[in-house]
């Protein structure tokens, strides 16, 4: 009985050790971003895409919460594109997209301000809080966090009415940069509203990321999302890019898949504002 005892207590022992060893690895590969990257702030953008999976939302949450502890600032900005999708499918409503974009109808409008503020931000705070009482969601609505106007995109050379789908026009980050100062991680649905005529719009999670980034004087933003990265060739090639300029990033835009847009119009935003990497 004790030989079984021993052997079950050494089997977990070899588990532990093999968990533990990966894990170790990680944190000493990640110790010189994280004292270079210590005190500043971190946007992460966390796709809707990414949100499907439960485990990979805990994940998420934790690895987020170790950040805060690890002496750096996350703002997380959330989208919730599938379970939008769901919703307006329940009730009927179409899901159209034109240029990467939600065509939002004002009854669209509703459901995306109730599944973003009401379900996906309160998943990930709840998430969030299981590590402690840290996390806060807020909206763009929120203190005039974010507001927008109306967007109208060209597409193939003419103007295209999309909704209530909001372009960014300011930026006000004086709610979220006093949750930083206390210690706490804010997150945020990219949902603004607009001085021009009161109408709440549905803004590009991707678009408010990168904004949010230059608007706090972020070190770093992260676009978190299910696609591996931009592809060098698509679809002729499955070699992502990794790393390039501002300039070459410009010069792909015209060339990208209507998807991955506004990611990498975000990403340029950012860089040329300010945000270094």
């Amino acid at each position: 009985v004790r030989t079984d005892r021993l052997t079950k207590r050494g089997r977990r022992m070899s588990t532990r050790k093999h968990t533990a060893l990966p894990k170790a690895r990680t944190l000493i590969e990640a110790l010189p971003w994280l004292t270079r990257h210590h005190g500043k702030t971190v946007v992460i953008k966390f796709g809707g895409n990414a949100m499907v999976d439960e485990e990979l939302k805990r994940a998420f949450a934790q690895d987020v919460v170790f950040l805060r502890h690890a002496g750096l600032r996350p703002v997380v900005v959330h989208g919730g594109g599938p379970q939008i999708s769901a919703q307006l499918d329940l009730l009927g409503l179409e899901s159209e997209f034109k240029g990467g974009l939600r065509v939002t109808t004002p009854e669209a409008m509703n459901v995306v301000r109730m599944v973003l503020a009401g379900q996906v931000q309160r998943e990930l705070v709840n998430l969030l809080n299981e590590h402690g009482p840290l996390a806060v969601g807020l909206t763009g609505e929120d203190a005039h966090t974010i507001t927008a106007t109306k967007h109208q995109p060209e597409i193939d050379g003419e103007l295209v009415d999309i909704g209530r789908v909001g372009e960014i026009t300011a930026i006000d980050t004086g709610a979220i940069e006093a949750l930083l100062a206390d210690g706490r991680i804010p997150v945020v649905s990219s949902i603004a509203r607009s001085q021009d005529d009161g109408h709440v719009y549905n803004v590009n999670a991707d678009t408010a990321a990168a904004a949010l980034a230059a608007a706090l004087g972020a070190e770093t933003l992260m676009v978190l999302t299910d696609v591996e990265g931009l592809y060098e060739d698509w679809p002729n090639s499955d070699e992502v890019i990794s790393r390039l300029t501002a300039s070459e990033l410009e010069k792909l835009l015209p060339d990208l898949a209507s998807g991955m847009v506004p990611k990498m119009e975000g990403c340029l935003h950012a860089v040329r504002n300010g945000v270094t990497t």
